[in-house]
């Protein structure tokens, strides 16, 4: 980490310093005059050294305040400041110069504060009168003397004599006014030395951007996009403030200086707080943290709207803006506090730039002093704090391969520990097969046999079998004989007609006897093939799909009551010698005596139709049978 450091935070302070010490230049003790001399090449004016008046009514001209009477009101005042500031006046500055016209250098004055809205510069123009130049950022850029984010007037030092300046400043926010006297050598060399390191700033930035997209490239992690939009953020928001901005991408539009400035100061706490969400998983290692920068970012978002909708103000840089930054510090300190490696180089990186913002933040307030080591305080900590951001997402991926190559040699352990249960496990199992092939070879001996034996068996049996189907014959037709002799008798009664019939399946069964024992025919194609159907008693036409009931066909086909009841009236009203009366069989039943006329008159009819004369059982029950 220290040579990590040493190696590219080292130069960039560095950097820094000889910046500083480029821009400080001398500055001088409040005096009214400055006398201009070879033998120095700077001389800078902080508002505590101008003369100015403050014009609360914005109501005095030129004229007015020219005036010899006007004089004793414009005057140094030593305990002024930034702070002091009022956006609400008009700020009248002179400046009094000893012109010595043997100089050699070109001289020329230059305002540091480019976010000033409107300096009208009042220039003598050597015949006792003035001339008007217009300057601020509500100019179009083309306006100005030099391709150069600050503002500049020369100097004509050809007369003797003392000249004095007059500069009308109006601006929308806290300008800090400081005029510089400096060479034009001096001016070259400084703004050489000033653009290269924000050549060096911005190059920095977008090589940390694009290293940090080929990572993306590689691991597809959203945390390295929201990283890469947070330095673009950054960029652009720096660019706004230090006039980069305004200079190259939109150099005609300064409506746009109002705007911009708030604009990537809002997108920078947005993904700065989207990036720490990703980066430290907060959702699961910090909740109480994790809704706080939500909380944090939807006032932001909040004051951003009242910015863009409602006044500009809301767009400067305030508190506020430190406040979702202090969280991202705390959550990351309470993280590392935690144990949690992967916020180490988080804490570092917001650390540096919370102090950063702080210093920004009090300098605008005009709370500490201004200089330009304070000026570009923010911008080396975002330097400082994108490289730790960098080294943070490399600790991570270095931490992760980490926890990666543990997890991968506990899996080849555990995968060496599983092979050789294998193996001890398939030793084991060879052995038990072995062991159980051999007796499953004795049994299976043992069970060929009793495959003999039972094949002998099974010969037996089949001897057996073919000398009872003779006797079951036999048996079957003597069985048919008594039970045509019961039937014939005339006296049965209901009890012992129902030890022949007990119940409707008896006598569907013995339908089905007397109509398909010999053999099925279908009714509609004389087809002898038939298939089962879901009904019991039924059979289905293998070649037409016509299904055959057992009754169709029969005088029982269509009864709405028990088939065995249906038996009985035919022999009580047929067979038996005392016939019974409809009353006599609607009691014994239990049916209605229509019902019972009904059937016997169905009977009748079908007895008076067929051929014989004094039918029996068989007969009357296999009525219509014929039509089959």
């Amino acid at each position: 980490m220290y040579t990590l450091l040493r190696r590219h935070v080292w130069p960039i302070v560095t950097l820094i310093l000889i910046s500083n010490s480029l821009c400080l230049g001398q500055r001088i003790s409040g005096a009214a005059t400055l006398k201009i001399d070879d033998g120095w090449n700077e001389r800078i004016y902080a508002i505590n050294q101008l003369e100015f008046f403050e014009d609360s009514t914005n109501r005095l001209t030129f004229k007015e305040i020219s005036k010899e009477r006007f004089q004793q009101f414009i005057k140094i005042r030593s305990d002024f400041s930034k702070n002091n500031f009022n956006t609400d006046y008009t700020y009248w500055v002179k400046l009094s110069i000893d012109n010595t016209p043997e100089s050699k250098k070109k001289w020329l004055l230059e305002f540091y504060d480019q976010s000033i809205d409107h300096i009208t510069a009042f220039i003598p123009d050597g015949t006792g009168g003035y001339t008007v130049k217009e300057m601020g950022d509500k100019n179009p850029f083309s306006q100005r003397l030099f391709n150069h984010k600050n503002f500049q007037l020369l100097l004509d030092n050809n007369e003797d004599g003392i000249t004095n300046f007059y500069f009308k400043i109006n601006s929308s926010q806290k300008a800090d006014i400081r005029i510089a006297l400096r060479s034009l050598n001096r001016f070259v060399h400084y703004a050489l030395s000033e653009y290269f390191l924000y050549g060096f700033f911005y190059g920095m930035i977008l090589i940390i951007a694009f290293y940090n997209f080929l990572i993306f490239l590689a691991v597809k992690e959203m945390k390295y996009v929201y990283y890469i939009l947070y330095l673009l953020s950054v960029a652009f928001y720096a660019m706004s403030l230090d006039g980069i901005g305004f200079q190259y991408f939109w150099p005609n539009s300064p409506g746009w200086n109002a705007v911009v400035n708030g604009i990537f100061s809002f997108s920078i706490v947005l993904w700065a707080v989207l990036f720490t969400v990703r980066f430290l998983n907060t959702k699961r290692k910090a909740i109480a943290f994790h809704y706080s920068l939500w909380l944090s970012l939807s006032v932001k978002i909040g004051l951003f709207c009242l910015g863009l909708f409602v006044d500009n103000k809301y767009f400067e840089l305030t508190y506020f803006d430190s406040i979702p930054f202090l969280l991202i510090l705390s959550t990351s300190v309470f993280l590392l506090i935690k144990k949690y490696q992967a916020a180490r180089f988080f804490v570092m990186a917001y650390g540096v730039l919370f102090i950063g913002i702080s210093i920004k933040v009090l300098a605008n307030y005009a709370i500490i002093p201004h200089n330009t080591l304070v000026y570009y305080s923010l911008h080396f900590a975002f330097l400082v704090e994108m490289v730790l951001l960098s080294f943070a997402l490399g600790d991570r991926i270095r931490l992760m391969k980490e926890i990666r190559d543990k997890a991968l040699k506990r899996s080849l352990l555990q995968y060496k520990e599983n092979i050789s249960l294998k193996e001890k496990v398939n030793k084991e199992l060879e052995s038990k097969v072995s062991a159980r092939t051999a007796e499953l070879q004795t049994k299976n001996k043992l069970l060929e046999t009793y495959n003999s034996q039972l094949q002998e068996k099974d010969e037996e049996i089949k001897r057996i079998n073919a000398l009872l189907d003779k006797d079951n014959w036999k048996l079957k037709s003597s069985i048919r004989a008594s039970f045509r002799a019961r039937l014939t008798q005339k006296s049965l009664t209901l009890s012992e007609f129902r030890e022949i019939f007990p119940d409707s399946s008896a006598c569907y069964r013995y339908l089905e006897e007397l109509k398909w024992g010999e053999g099925f025919r279908c009714r509609h194609c004389d087809n002898s093939k038939y298939g089962k159907t879901p009904k019991v008693f039924s059979r289905r036409c293998t070649k037409c799909g016509y299904i055959n009931s057992v009754t169709s066909g029969t005088v029982f086909h269509g009864i709405k009551f028990p088939l065995d009841k249906a038996f009985y009236i035919i022999y009580a009203s047929y067979i038996t010698q005392e016939k019974l009366t409809l009353d006599q069989l609607a009691t014994t039943l239990d049916l209605r005596r229509n019902t019972i006329w009904a059937f016997r008159k169905k009977v009748q009819t079908r007895i008076a139709n067929s051929e014989e004369s004094d039918p029996g059982w068989e007969e009357i029950v296999q009525l219509e049978m014929v039509d089959y």
